[in-house]
């Protein structure tokens, strides 16, 4: 599976969605700008001691993974999403997109892939999301399972 954070605000989710990616395998892309630093130092005062176990790639903006992996899936989760993320039938080598902490992913970007828009359901009311690295444990588990956690025991 391939997760996808699109400006990533806040180093401590960004380290938390790493040490699942390390845990299951999972490829992490990251989309700049970043709101932190991923230089050594700044990484280990976070804690971040396995982020040499994560597989990691770089890209300077969406398009550009849209770019590299055109024969992918990709599913874009949103409070907006139509679908809930449990309605789908997840591969093993889908792409879970997720937006920044403060705005989610932008709303062209939601609009232009609609379809494969997901929400995690929620109380009305209650908050406008879940914590970022909640969502993406919560919905790459979901696809593991599906898969019969291939590799994971």
């Amino acid at each position: 599976m391939h997760i996808v954070l699109v400006e990533p605000e806040i180093p401590a989710n960004t380290g938390n969605i790493a040490r699942t990616c390390a845990a299951t395998g999972s490829i992490l892309h990251l989309v700049r700008p970043l709101g932190f630093s991923t230089d050594d130092k700044h990484l280990k005062r976070a804690g971040l001691d396995y982020w040499h176990l994560v597989e990691i790639h770089y890209h300077d903006s969406f398009e550009e993974v849209r770019r590299l992996y055109p024969r992918h899936r990709f599913y874009f989760l949103s409070t907006r999403g139509i679908h809930l993320y449990s309605e789908v039938r997840y591969g093993p080598d889908d792409f879970l997109v997720f937006g920044k902490e403060t705005q989610g992913l932008p709303a062209d970007l939601l609009s232009a892939n609609r379809d494969y828009t997901l929400r995690i359901p929620m109380r009305e009311g209650t908050t406008r999301s879940l914590n970022l690295a909640n969502s993406v444990a919560l919905v790459l588990y979901e696809a593991l399972r599906q898969q019969g956690f291939p590799g994971l025991r």
